[in-house]
């Protein structure tokens, strides 16, 4: 299975992105894991997509294509992969369709997680960040539940940046609906709910096509 998930910023890409790939058995490959890994080691990528980030503004193609292109030459994809984070634009898209043509090896679908941005606002703006681990955790909490370390609001879970971050998603990422919309690739499921439940409709819908 060669499946992309695409959706607003806190449609729970990365939740169900853990799931689907397990399920199909495939390597999760995500540009955030990779940014955030430059992050915390302060390397020169990760110093210019910090700066983008904390604005809520896309990091430019020209730090992603690159590695992204390297990445699916590696062993573990040879049987497929769930790409979570990339394409996020046209341009980006068209890319990834050049990549994989050259690889003979094109996409099976594209799953869209819906959510109102009324329902994201509320969830992200909500949400704390372990400083230690990374994992989120509810406004509530103390402590991280996973490793018990500090936690804190993330620059881009602020609800101004969250509004932000949707605006550019809806300039630059939600085009590339239409676009894979018109190449058949293209399956919708709303992502209210429990996680569970999402999972569930995610499945079954992949499940026609493969």
């Amino acid at each position: 299975m060669r499946l992309v998930l695409v959706g607003p910023p806190g449609a729970g890409k990365g939740t169900q992105a853990v799931f689907l790939a397990e399920h199909y058995s495939i390597p999760h490959i995500s540009t955030g894991d990779i940014f955030r890994a430059n992050l915390k080691a302060g390397t020169p990528l990760g110093q210019e997509a910090k700066g983008f980030m904390d604005r809520g503004e896309l990091v430019p193609d020209s730090v992603t294509n690159a590695m992204v292109k390297d990445r699916l030459t590696h062993d573990d994809v040879a049987n497929g992969f769930l790409l979570d984070g990339f394409p996020r634009n046209v341009v980006q898209a068209e890319v990834l369709r050049a990549i994989l043509a050259e690889q003979k090896s094109p996409l099976d679908a594209v799953l869209e997680l819906n959510i109102a941005d009324s329902e994201i606002i509320e969830r992200l703006s909500s949400r704390l960040t372990c400083r230690g681990c990374g994992a989120p955790a509810p406004a509530s909490a103390q402590k991280c539940d996973s490793c018990g370390g500090e936690l804190y609001q993330r620059e881009d879970d602020k609800a101004e940046v969250i509004a932000r971050r949707l605006e550019v998603y809806n300039e630059q990422t939600a085009p590339i609906i239409a676009f894979y919309r018109g190449e058949g690739l293209l399956i919708t499921i709303s992502a209210t709910g429990a996680v569970s439940e999402i999972t569930e409709r995610a499945t079954t819908a992949l499940s026609r096509i493969s």
